[in-house]
């Protein structure tokens, strides 16, 4: 063949058959929808046409979904066509800047989930002082004051936000992740996990607004755990005891955390904790009553007489009961736990995963360890 005749069919390749089989198809449905050059190849064709485009579009248990030509409008495939008007794009180099501009958003917007708690408001006595980090600071994505009212295409990166200034996003970014609220995820390997964790918090601008029932209930929970630790510190002064004090919130926190694992299906709680909260999560969450209680720290033992037990600290005890959420009845268990916190972790892990087993619960959906400790409980003593 001379070169001549394979530079005019060197079109003709695999790499080429899709576009070329879809302007065949277009041809035989009206040959006029194609150029001149290409009717006059395709009526020279002395194929089968229904063969051919029957092949083509694959077998009926497999079929072909390839397309090239029209596979989107022209408005679809050009993102600029999405992008407000207020955004410059009259330009190349216009358009280039607002590029850039979407790209260094989208990495600030990265570092705020990232780094965003080492702001969050996490000090109401304001003793503290928040260290600058510059992977927070809008200027070291290129945004001066001059900029920030400047507006940036981000497509839904953050949710419910299209486009917006500069300014608007930090403000979104800072109310999500830097107010009393502080939420660390990235580190977290499982994409599905940190996808449900950053709609949770990102949609509602980590504010959750709560009815005004749910608010009384949130208050009568805190005025019983405080007025609890009032009453022990009052009546037992310099008692040993752990006391919540600061700390009340955990009480009305760990409780819709069971309930809301009661209303989807969860049926036995496992709980492991620390020593502080200990008396006021036994009474005001596990229903642990106050005779009991005031009895230990009256020197009495709780325990069955013919029951054969070491005894041990208030502190450190544990203790089981059944709880009922709008007609959802889940057991809870707190693990007695000694000094060495940490210890008691795998123990409520195995706790969990014998209950499950028990339960047939292959989805593991139905028994739930919960840990409630410091930093230095968690990671002590390598357990």
């Amino acid at each position: 063949m001379a070169m001549r005749d394979v530079e005019k069919s060197s079109y003709l390749n695999i790499a080429n058959a899709p576009f070329i089989a879809e302007l065949y198809e277009r041809y035989l449905q009206n040959p006029q929808s194609v150029d001149e050059s290409w009717q006059a190849f395709f009526k020279d064709l002395k194929d089968n046409a229904e063969a051919l485009t029957k092949d083509w579009h694959g077998t009926d248990w497999a079929r072909r979904n390839t397309k090239v030509i029209g596979a989107k409008s022209e408005d679809e495939k050009r993102p600029q066509d999405r992008i407000p008007a207020t955004i410059d794009l009259s330009s190349e180099e216009a358009a280039k800047r607002a590029t850039i501009e979407t790209i260094n958003v989208l990495m600030m917007i990265r570092s705020y989930r990232v780094r965003g708690h080492f702001y969050a408001d996490l000090d109401p006595l304001g003793l503290s002082e928040h260290k600058y980090h510059p992977e927070l600071d809008p200027k070291t994505y290129g945004f001066e004051e001059e900029d920030m009212d400047r507006e940036v295409f981000i497509g839904h990166a953050i949710p419910g936000i299209e486009s917006a200034t500069v300014r608007d996003i930090v403000h979104a970014l800072r109310q999500t992740y830097c107010s009393t609220i502080g939420v660390e995820y990235m580190h977290i390997h499982d994409p599905e996990i940190k996808a449900w964790i950053e709609d949770r918090i990102e949609t509602i601008r980590n504010k959750t607004e709560f009815t005004d029932e749910g608010r009384k209930a949130i208050l009568k929970r805190l005025i019983e755990a405080e007025e609890f630790e009032r009453f022990l510190h009052t009546k037992y002064v310099g008692t040993k005891r752990f006391g919540l004090d600061g700390g009340e919130s955990l009480i009305p926190a760990i409780e819709q955390v069971i309930k809301r694992s009661a209303e989807d299906g969860v049926q036995e709680i496992i709980l492991g904790m620390a020593h502080r909260g200990r008396l006021n999560v036994l009474c005001n969450v596990m229903g642990k009553s106050y005779e009991s209680i005031l009895a230990e720290f009256e020197g009495y033992s709780t325990m069955p007489d013919n029951m054969d037990s070491s005894g041990d600290v208030k502190y450190h005890l544990g203790t089981s009961s059944d709880r009922t959420f709008d007609g959802n009845t889940v057991h809870l268990s707190l693990t007695a736990n000694p000094s060495h916190l940490e210890a008691v972790d795998p123990v409520v892990l195995g706790k969990a995963r014998a209950k499950q087993d028990l339960l047939k619960d292959e989805a593991r959906e139905k028994a739930l360890g919960i840990l409630i400790h410091g930093d230095a409980a968690f990671a002590g003593q390598g357990i």
